[in-house]
């Protein structure tokens, strides 16, 4: 189903797997439904395009709901906003799962124009990768790579599992993979790039 005309880009994709190979299972399969939230390029004074996008995708019996970002490019990078967001995803009746943008942190600065995105990127990964399960009610037990020692640092890539199916999201900053043109400028580029192959 999706909601034409919605201010918050809405997809809820229905989904008809089969959950493994057996004569049997192919003549019985797993039908569910996911959704996926992506923010607007520009966001409300308040919440309440993303309130209204969570609440309709609850009104579905979906298995899960992925919301594609954080906060758009033109919110401040403060975490007040990141707590306030934290709230509204909390609310959630289906499993949410949050899958991070280049526009929650990778342009971030300071009032004098240096960058913060590192800083802005581990505050993120601090706030909404926390606990080995999902935003909302149904909380979806989440495997993520941090649990392998070499790849601590990426909470935000992870995996979950409906039947046999395996889901997962990766970290691909939208702009050029967050690749900085000059010399010496992409250890995080490398190192996450290592870390996104593996996954």
């Amino acid at each position: 189903m999706t909601h034409r005309g919605h201010p918050l880009r809405l997809l809820l994709t229905a989904a008809v797997m089969l959950i493994s190979a057996t004569p049997q299972a192919w003549s019985q399969p797993l039908a569910f439904s996911f959704g996926v939230i992506s923010q607007p390029l520009v966001a409300a004074a308040d919440d309440t395009r993303l309130k209204e996008a969570i609440v309709a995708s609850d009104g579905d019996s979906l298995a899960f709901v992925v919301m594609n970002g954080i906060k758009s490019i033109n919110e401040p990078c403060s975490d007040k906003l990141l707590f306030k967001r934290k709230e509204v995803f909390q609310g959630a009746k289906n499993g949410l799962i949050v899958s991070l943008a280049a526009s929650d942190w990778s342009a971030c600065q300071n009032g004098s124009g240096q960058s913060l995105a590192m800083e802005r990127l581990n505050r993120v990964r601090e706030l909404f990768f926390e606990t080995e399960f999902s935003f909302g009610a149904s909380r979806l037990p989440l495997l993520r790579q941090a649990s392998m020692l070499k790849f601590r640092a990426y909470v935000e890539n992870v995996r979950w599992e409906i039947g046999n199916l395996v889901f997962a999201t990766l970290h691909l900053p939208a702009n050029n993979n967050d690749f900085l043109s000059g010399a010496g400028r992409n250890n995080e580029f490398d190192d996450r790039l290592i870390a996104d192959r593996e996954w």
